[in-house]
C-alpha cells in the first residue's frame, strides 16, 4: 500500500482517486467538496492544503484544469513543494503547457524529488472504468515506479519521452479529438439539413469506415442533444489553445486546429463552456439555422 497525496477532485480526478482508494492505497485528499465527500467515507483522508497532501506521501498526483493551477498547487503558499520528502514522485496528470511542464519538473528535481507528466485521455467514462490512455513523460526508472498506480487508472499506458513529452502527445491527441468532433458535427448538420434522421445516420455510419469512438459516444450525444459533461468544452478549448501556441512556437501550420478553436470560442460565447465538448454540434447547427430557413 502506498501513501498518495491527491489534489484535484473534479469530474476526472474524483473517480481516479476512488479507484486508487479501492485498490488499497491511502490517499491524502486536498480540495474535498460535497461531490467528493464519499472518498473520505471510503477511507481517504481529507487535508487542508497541498502541503498537507504531500506530507508523508511517496507519490503526489495532480489532476488540475490548467497550467497556472498546477504552478500554484506546486509552488504557491501551502503548495506541494513545501511538503515533499526527498525521493517523492510528483505525477501531474493534468493537461498543461509542455514548456512549463519542463520548468516544473526541473524545480521538483532540484529538491531531490522526481516528476512525471502523465496527461490522460478517455473522459469521465475512462476515469470511472480505469481505461484511460496515459501518455507519460519522464525517466524510465520513475515510469516503472509509477506504473502499478497508473495501471489502476488506465489501460493504454506509454512512456513517450522525457519530461514534457507526455504533454506534447496529449496536445496531439486533443487536436485529433477536437477536429473529429467538429467533423462529426458538420456531417450531422449536413444530414439534418437534408432531412435525414440523425439516429439513422449515426447507426449507418457506425458500420462503415467512418466508425470511431468519437462517432459512437459523442455522435449519440449529438443525436439525443444531451450534453452532460464527460469533458467540458471550456477545457478542450484550453487544450486547443495549448496546441495552437505550440504550433506557433514550432512554426507548424495548423489551419484546421485554428478553425476548430475559433468554433469552440464561439461555443463558449454562447454559454456552452460547461457542457460536454460534443456540444460544439450546437454551434455548428446554429450557423446554418433550421431546415426550414
Amino acid at each position: 500500500m502506498a501513501v498518495i497525496g491527491f489534489v484535484g477532485l473534479g469530474t476526472m480526478g474524483c473517480p481516479m482517486a476512488e479507484r486508487l482508494i479501492k485498490a488499497g492505497h491511502h490517499l491524502r485528499l486536498n480540495r474535498v467538496k460535497a461531490q467528493s465527500q464519499h472518498l473520505v467515507e471510503l477511507g481517504g483522508e481529507a487535508v487542508s492544503t497541498p502541503t498537507d497532501a504531500a506530507h508523508g506521501a511517496e507519490f503526489v498526483v495532480l489532476m488540475l484544469p490548467n497550467t497556472p493551477d498546477v504552478e500554484a498547487v506546486l509552488f504557491g503558499p501551502g503548495g506541494v513543494e513545501e511538503g515533499l520528502a526527498p525521493g517523492a514522485l510528483v505525477i501531474d496528470m493534468s493537461s498543461i503547457d509542455p514548456v512549463m511542464t519542463r520548468t516544473f519538473a526541473a524545480r521538483i528535481e532540484a529538491k531531490g524529488c522526481h516528476y512525471l507528466d502523465a496527461p490522460v485521455s478517455g473522459g469521465e467514462i475512462g476515469a470511472k472504468g480505469g481505461t484511460l490512455s496515459i501518455m507519460v513523460g519522464g525517466s524510465e526508472e520513475q515510469f516503472l515506479r509509477a506504473k502499478p498506480l497508473l495501471e489502476i487508472m488506465g489501460k493504454n499506458i506509454n512512456l513517450v519521452g522525457d519530461n514534457g513529452a507526455g504533454q506534447v502527445v496529449k496536445v496531439a491527441n486533443q487536436i485529433i479529438v477536437g477536429l473529429t468532433i467538429e467533423a462529426v458535427s458538420e456531417a450531422f448538420v449536413l444530414a439534418q439539413q437534408a432531412g435525414v434522421s440523425l439516429e439513422k445516420v449515426h447507426q449507418a455510419l457506425l458500420g462503415g469506415f467512418a466508425h470511431s469512438r468519437i462517432l459512437e459516444v459523442h455522435g449519440k450525444r449529438m443525436v439525443e442533444e444531451t450534453f452532460e459533461p464527460g469533458f467540458a468544452l471550456r477545457l478542450h478549448h484550453k487544450d486547443l489553445t495549448l496546441a495552437a501556441n505550440a504550433a506557433r512556437a514550432l512554426r507548424v501550420k495548423a489551419p484546421n486546429t485554428l478553425s476548430t478553436l475559433e468554433l469552440m470560442g464561439a461555443a463558449l460565447e454562447k454559454g456552452n463552456g460547461e457542457r460536454d465538448h460534443s456540444a460544439l454540434f450546437l454551434t455548428i447547427k446554429e450557423m446554418v439555422g433550421s431546415p426550414d430557413d
